[in-house]
């Protein structure tokens, strides 16, 4: 008898090797036509692949990631069938699913392009494979046997992925008269694909190597019903109007240059304002939680990062190194700040009573990200980091940990990011190839992590394989006002890095002993959480936060000097407030000034200078009537300081 465990703990037992979907049918029936991929023992397999001996599963549905990921990568294999159907010869590189949805990067026969206008007989295209309800048949190949298959068909790039793998690890996948080299899982047949939209099309140098092809990427979206897909599309529409560029442009808070360079941000006055305000409202907060700012240089010498460890694992993807007219002088454009942080510890002895030390710095950071993934202010070459370093006793970590949560959490409440889920990212399972330093140390790193989420009562889930290279961390994803998960916040527990640099401190036993670090930035990246945050918001910031309060806007140029009259008092009032005094109609000032997201629009005309008052808009509500000034600044006020209580404690 084979043992089924479920999650619940309950027990099924089996005959003989049962399939993922035998399993779901013996539950229900209804549950097997829902279900889309199957976890067993930690993997996730295809529904029909059938398991050996007892173990441990969970169905997925669609709510699941599991399950979209089974359902996006099978139509991202539905994709590649469409295309070679289209575009006879095209050879294939790699079709993944993504966070929405999937792509894949194919190389067209010379002469071929595909545009917008291909977009609806590529879709047409694979809706007629989608009805033949072919299924998905995992077969397991020997590596010359892979070889052979794709070197008849001519798909060099299939063989190169191969070349890399080890005998006896390859599987095929098999719907239709069309195979693809693959892991899998994938839906048990086509017909649950009901929905599809190609999205967009770009180019894409195999294996993110500029110096290789550049393939043409065909992104797609499918849903297992056709209100969803519509559901999705107007959502994109919405999250079009949301894009941080276009608001970022209209709002005048960023731009960038080509002479300048791509992806270095030139923040615009209003921008440096917002960017100010949040990086004030940080460090308030870490000024009670016993942060010391520090301020290090943009460069240091290339030895730096190769103490770190840093120069190692992410040296091809630094900005090279910088030669002096000294010989055998180089210097990097810092990738991060913590080395910079750690010889700053190190500049004079510690005591265990002088722990823990806390240093903050904004730092910014510069990496050679390829041109094809720049994007906005999301992905970009130099950023600041609200960084901050912990060097403490291994006895204090999990507290200081937990004051790290603590300060997130309130960064979250004041700019309104509610709903969010914590990922305790760890090493991968079995291969630590990617990672240094001593199983024990990660072993300790790791359970302090799990402990203080599970003390903190958070929601989290685990993910294995996507920790950093020298220690395990807990990433925040938030879910913005369209549903969309972004990783902001993240804390990182480090014994690697304070070995690398000898860090010590004299213990009450008067020995030397090497501090925990804990890397830590609630924002992330400034130019990432604004771009976040003004897509969260629609550009609609919070009061405390806008770079622009109140306009006011009179009604015609005779009443400008109670419009100066009426700046002054507010500005005085510590209230950020500008004229709209341009020769327009007012109906005009106020269209003109909503679509800059101000908050309140006052207008004043004859009535309002004769009694001294205010004709009060708040943005997108319009009419609130008329306040005298004392009341009106008042009310802001009181708006600011509702909004700013938490962290003002």
């Amino acid at each position: 008898m084979i043992k089924i465990t479920l999650p619940d703990n309950s027990v099924r037992e089996f005959e003989k090797a049962v399939s993922g979907y035998e399993i779901a049918k013996d539950i229900s029936p209804r549950l097997a036509k829902e279900v889309y991929s199957i976890t067993v023992n930690d993997e996730v397999w295809d529904l029909q692949r059938e398991i050996q001996e007892d173990s441990k599963i969970k169905l997925h549905k669609w709510d699941d990631e599991e399950g979209k990921h089974a359902f996006w990568h099978s139509s991202a294999h539905l994709l590649a069938e469409a295309l070679e159907a289209l575009y006879p010869g095209v050879k294939l590189g790699i079709g993944p699913s993504i966070e929405n949805g999937f792509y894949y990067d194919v190389d067209l026969p010379e002469g071929n392009v595909i545009s917008d206008s291909d977009f609806s007989k590529i879709e047409s295209k694979m809706k007629e494979l989608a009805q033949q309800k072919n299924e998905y048949i995992r077969k397991e190949v020997t590596k010359d046997e892979a070889l052979d298959f794709f070197t008849k068909k001519g798909d060099e790039y299939k063989i190169e992925l191969i070349s890399e793998l080890e005998d006896g690890t390859i599987s095929f996948y098999e719907q239709g008269d069309f195979t693809d080299l693959c892991r899998g899982p994938h839906l048990r047949s086509t017909e649950f694909i009901k929905a599809i939209k190609i999205l967009k099309v770009a180019g894409a140098y195999w294996r993110g190597d500029e110096k290789r092809k550049q393939l043409t990427r065909v992104y797609g979206i499918t849903f297992p019903k056709q209100k969803m897909l519509e559901e999705y599309l107007t959502l994109l529409e919405e999250a079009k109007k949301r894009d941080h560029r276009k608001i970022g442009k209209e709002l005048e808070l960023f731009t960038f240059s080509a002479k300048v360079g791509q992806g270095l941000p030139l923040w615009l006055p209003k921008g440096a304002e917002l960017r100010s305000r949040l990086e004030e409202f940080l460090k308030k907060i870490q000024k009670r939680y016993g942060y010391q700012q520090v301020i290090a240089p943009h460069i240091g010498l290339k030895e730096l990062w190769v103490t770190s460890g840093h120069y190692e694992k992410y040296g091809k993807d630094s900005f090279q190194p910088i030669t002096t007219p000294t010989e055998g002088e180089e210097f990097l454009l810092k990738p991060m700040n913590c080395p910079h942080h750690c010889e700053i510890y190190k500049h004079k002895p510690h005591s265990y009573k002088d722990l823990p030390v806390r240093y903050a710095e904004f730092g910014t950071v510069y990496r050679y990200e390829q041109s094809g993934e720049l994007h906005g202010l999301t992905r970009v070459r130099g950023f600041t980091q609200d960084d901050a370093h912990i060097f403490c006793r291994p006895d204090q970590l999990k507290d200081e940990f937990k004051k790290v949560m603590d300060i997130i959490s309130i960064i979250f409440d004041a700019l309104d990011f509610k709903d969010f889920t914590a990922q305790v990212s760890l090493r991968h399972k079995t291969d630590r190839s990617k990672y240094i330093g001593s199983d024990e140390n990660w072993e300790k790193s790791e359970a302090a992590i799990l402990e203080a989420v599970k003390e903190k009562d958070l929601n989290y889930v685990v993910e294995y394989d996507e920790a950093a290279f020298y220690g395990p961390k807990l990433d925040f994803m938030v879910k913005d006002a369209l549903g969309r998960h972004w990783q902001l916040g993240t804390i990182q527990v480090d014994y690697n890095l304070p070995e690398r640099f000898e860090l010590e401190y004299i213990g009450a036993d008067n020995q030397k002993h090497r501090p925990v670090m804990i890397h830590r930035a609630p924002f992330g990246s400034m130019e990432r959480f604004v771009a976040v945050l003004i897509e969260h918001t629609a550009g609609k910031f919070p009061l405390w936060l806008t770079p622009e309060q109140v306009v006011i806007m009179p009604i015609s140029e005779k009443f400008n000097d109670y419009a100066k009259k009426v700046l002054n008092f507010l500005n005085n009032c510590d209230i950020r407030t500008l004229i709209d005094d341009r020769n327009e109609k007012i109906g005009r000032k106020i269209r003109d000034n909503e679509m800059k997201r101000i908050p309140y629009l006052l207008v004043v005309g004859e009535k309002e200078s004769e009694s001294e008052t205010v004709s009060v808009r708040r943005q997108g509500e319009g009419d609130q009537g008329s306040m005298n000034l004392d009341a009106f600044a008042e009310m802001i006020n009181n708006e600011v300081k509702a909004q700013t209580e938490a962290y003002n404690k």
